[in-house]
């Protein structure tokens, strides 16, 4: 994982883990929930991604240097404003 990432979702369904991070700890279960919802965003067809784009609803947007291009705005991969991770926020919490 990239310096200051917790936790991926990957494609391939598997979710990556910071190995610094307790399994039973609040953040390493708030970690997996989060990814857990990519995941499931994934399974169903709303979002997608590769090297060089995320895909929302069929819409793609460009991804580069950890920023994606959302709304005419470069934001930070991981950004709360991003639709899918606002759903992903709200899931670490359920």
């Amino acid at each position: 994982l990239k310096k200051g990432v917790v936790a991926e979702a990957n494609m391939d369904g598997t979710i990556f883990v910071d190995s610094s991070v307790k399994t039973n700890s609040t953040k390493y279960r708030k970690a997996v929930k989060h990814e857990m919802k990519h995941i499931e965003q994934m399974k169903s067809g709303k979002a997608a991604y590769d090297d060089v784009s995320v895909i929302w609803k069929g819409k793609r947007h460009p991804r580069k240097n950890g920023k994606i291009f959302y709304n005419f705005k470069w934001y930070n991969e991981g950004d709360k404003n991003l639709p899918w991770e606002a759903e992903a926020i709200k899931a670490e919490y359920k």
